[in-house]
């Protein structure tokens, strides 16, 4: 009984410890469908800017993406990662610089990519967009179980598949996707004023939601809920590529970066997250390459299994830009378990922690 006592003991002391080893209490999680990350690191590309097929006024676009400097022309698209999160955390998958990072799974679409980036593995059984439930637990649903963080979690999204992604129905966690609704006296007026306008407004993509309409609503949740976990994923960039639109897939980089700006600017002015928050931003998979092929993705798509990922929190030292290493999706997962003190557990073993996002 006494051994049982002792064991008991040093297993709690061994869990205070690990949850201790972090400043981080919060994570954010932001996905950005299908940006490629050619120009997240080089800004427009002038294949794409200067075609007249994806980009209907090209002046307008060299105004406002252009210069001859590719560091300038990143800067231009995303200033807000650049500048800040870039500076004040790290950022990886320039593969001209020799970062890579890369999708596990097989398919190089947006199911199996956005599985793996929450279930921590590449499960060849998620292999179509229509699959259902998912059969696999996300990290969200598992920290959503854990003391301290039940009904902590949420998700909103564009694309109304997360809801089968995350399983909502047996995880519990909170999913708010395409055109549904938020209510609640906790939320105040704007919120109806949304809820309203997201039904108004061109269903432009047939039944996914436009990404300001989903951000608006989530900073409210944020604001009004105060989440351990908050997960946003856009959709916009994926659906402008696949019609073609050059010019719209870059104003809706340019201004999801301000979406992500916004939310991290009051995160550091609110007493509840600043300084115990991780922001991580990232993509469920890549594009291809060349001027046809960026419209596109998938295993007949040379180039689109590449992605790419920035992360800024009181946990990952300012390193900035990686110039070396390989990376995947699958190790999100394991790494926001730990960075809130956590370590995840699956049926599959999940891909490990990138270690320098967590200081080590």
């Amino acid at each position: 009984m006494k051994f049982l006592s002792f064991l008991l003991l040093i297993l709690f002391i061994g869990s205070s410890s690990l949850q201790s080893q972090t400043k981080t209490k919060n994570v954010i999680l932001i996905t950005i469908d299908g940006l490629r990350w050619q120009e997240v690191f080089n800004g427009a590309d002038t294949a794409l800017l200067n075609n007249k097929t994806y980009t209907k006024k090209p002046e307008d676009l060299t105004r406002k993406f252009w210069n001859a400097d590719a560091n300038k022309r990143r800067e231009m698209l995303m200033p807000f990662v650049w500048g800040t999160v870039a500076k004040k955390g790290q950022i990886y998958g320039n593969r001209n610089r020799g970062s890579l990072v890369n999708v596990a799974n097989p398919y190089w679409f947006s199911y199996p990519g956005y599985s793996e980036i929450l279930c921590g593995i590449a499960d060849e059984r998620v292999n179509s967009n229509d699959l259902g439930p998912n059969p696999n637990t996300t990290v969200l649903e598992f920290i959503n179980k854990q003391k301290d963080f039940e009904g902590k979690v949420a998700v909103f999204a564009s694309w109304g598949t997360l809801n089968d992604i995350v399983n909502e129905q047996r995880s519990n966690v909170y999913v708010n996707a395409a055109f549904e609704s938020l209510s609640g006296k906790e939320f105040g007026p704007k919120i109806e004023l949304l809820n309203e306008m997201q039904s108004r407004l061109p269903d432009v993509f047939f039944g996914i939601r436009l990404d300001a309409a989903t951000f608006n609503m989530g900073f409210e949740y944020l604001k009004a809920k105060k989440p351990r976990v908050l997960h946003i994923s856009f959709d916009e960039t994926d659906d402008f590529a696949h019609h073609g639109s050059y010019d719209y897939y870059m104003n809706s980089a340019r201004y999801t970066d301000d979406f992500i700006k916004q939310i991290w600017s009051w995160v550091q002015s609110n007493s509840h997250y600043k300084d115990k928050t991780t922001l991580l931003i990232t993509v469920d998979h890549g594009r291809g390459a060349d001027p046809e092929g960026w419209k596109s993705h998938g295993t007949k798509t040379p180039h689109s299994d590449e992605t790419w990922f920035a992360v800024i929190g009181p946990d990952t030292p300012a390193k900035g830009e990686s110039t070396s290493g390989q990376y995947y999706n699958k190790q999100y997962a394991q790494t926001i378990a730990k960075l809130l003190g956590l370590a995840y557990t699956n049926v599959q073993t999940p891909g490990d922690a990138i270690l320098p996002v967590l200081g080590k």
